[in-house]
């Protein structure tokens, strides 16, 4: 069992690629975070929308790791908390590495259960032009990474702060690895 720390959380009413930094936000089982634009029993991404309206919402919860923040630093990338619009940032946790159905546990009550990696899009390099590559690579096999965090369903409701504990719970059986929802 792995653990870290909520760094930051953020929400945001309206469509837009970053979301502002909150002093806590609350988690809603079966929908996301309340009165940000992605919660919702059905998918809210726009793409997503598009393609098919009534598909379930795997993406209620974006969580990135701070760590990936230092990382594009180090190769000229200004990225703070939010910015890349997720709605929790946390620190020490391997959240690339966690298997499929790990159950996160935020805070003293709220449970997200990660249902995959988050897809990079063309919309990170309209924030920080070549920031994509850097979120969005290739390891030694030519297989495709992606670092730009992971998303989560929320099974369980609570509030949510910076500082925050974080401990994951590993499904049981064989672990499958994160692939992009």
């Amino acid at each position: 069992m792995s653990s870290g720390t909520v760094q930051t959380v953020s929400s945001n009413g309206t469509y837009t690629f970053t979301k502002p930094n909150r002093e806590a936000i609350t988690l809603l089982a079966g929908l996301g975070v309340e009165g940000d634009v992605h919660a919702g029993v059905t998918v809210k991404h726009r793409s997503r929308v598009a393609r098919d309206p009534s598909q379930p919402n795997l993406r209620q919860v974006h969580l990135i790791h701070a760590e990936l923040f230092e990382d594009v630093a180090g190769a000229g990338f200004e990225v703070a908390p939010g910015d890349l619009g997720e709605n929790v940032t946390t620190r020490g946790i391997d959240l690339l590495g966690l298997p499929t159905g790990t159950r996160l546990h935020l805070g003293a009550e709220a449970v997200v259960e990660v249902t995959g990696l988050r897809n990079p899009c063309a919309q990170i390099d309209n924030f920080r032009h070549g920031l994509l590559k850097q979120v969005l690579g290739r390891d030694e096999n030519g297989e495709v990474v992606r670092k730009a965090g992971i998303m989560g369903i929320v099974l369980v409701g609570g509030e949510v702060r910076p500082g925050d504990t974080i401990r994951a719970e590993l499904p049981e059986g064989p672990h499958r690895p994160l692939e992009m929802v």
